[in-house]
């Protein structure tokens, strides 16, 4: 749905190659990035969401960055219901409101690994990472978060892990040194 252009220019950056696509065809990794609203993006992947489910279930490495990682989950209350990939547990929630807590969250945030995974390999808790969003993800299975951040006083799945299948709630993109350390994880895969 966005956030195209950026994506490609990081994976570059680290190394990679990769080209945008309206298809998967022959694909060894699939990057979903995404800015944007839920039920849109599901419009648009939704001739696609077979092909993407047995992607996911072939153990071919699968990123899904922001809006993307929402997307891998069951459903979204976003601007109504809407089903998702349903590759992930889980459901899409909008951060509570708050007196004096601006949404969407926009900046940077430290993160808190919950357990080891690729995405989390070199990485130390604190560091800070770039959000844009003012939906989080909550996994049915606590195993499926690999990091969390806080807003507020609400503790969210910033980074979700599952086998082959990882997703980062904020922009590994516009993350600096430690956002492209992660793709390049990824790349290396």
């Amino acid at each position: 749905m966005g956030n195209l252009r950026s994506v490609e220019k990081a994976i570059q950056a680290v190394g990679g190659q990769c080209e945008i696509r309206d298809s998967i065809g022959s694909c060894e990794k699939l990057i979903i990035p995404g800015v944007g609203a839920f039920g849109a993006a599901m419009e648009r992947l939704e001739p696609l969401k077979q092909e993407i489910q047995a992607f996911a279930a072939s153990g071919a490495p699968l990123l899904g960055i922001c809006l993307g990682q929402q997307l891998l989950f069951e459903s979204s209350q976003e601007m109504g219901e809407f089903t998702g990939l349903e590759i992930i547990g889980g459901t899409v929630k909008y951060f509570e409101r708050k007196p004096g807590l601006k949404i969407p969250h926009i900046g940077w945030s430290a993160l808190s690994y919950q357990r080891d995974g690729a995405l989390a390999e070199g990485g130390c808790n604190g560091e800070q990472v770039y959000f844009v969003h003012s939906l989080h993800t909550q996994c049915a299975d606590p195993a499926d978060v690999l990091a969390t951040a806080e807003y507020g006083d609400q503790t969210f799945a910033a980074a979700v892990c599952r086998g082959n299948v990882w997703g980062a709630q904020f922009h590994p993109e516009k993350s600096s040194s430690i956002g492209l350390r992660m793709l390049r994880k990824f790349v290396e895969c």
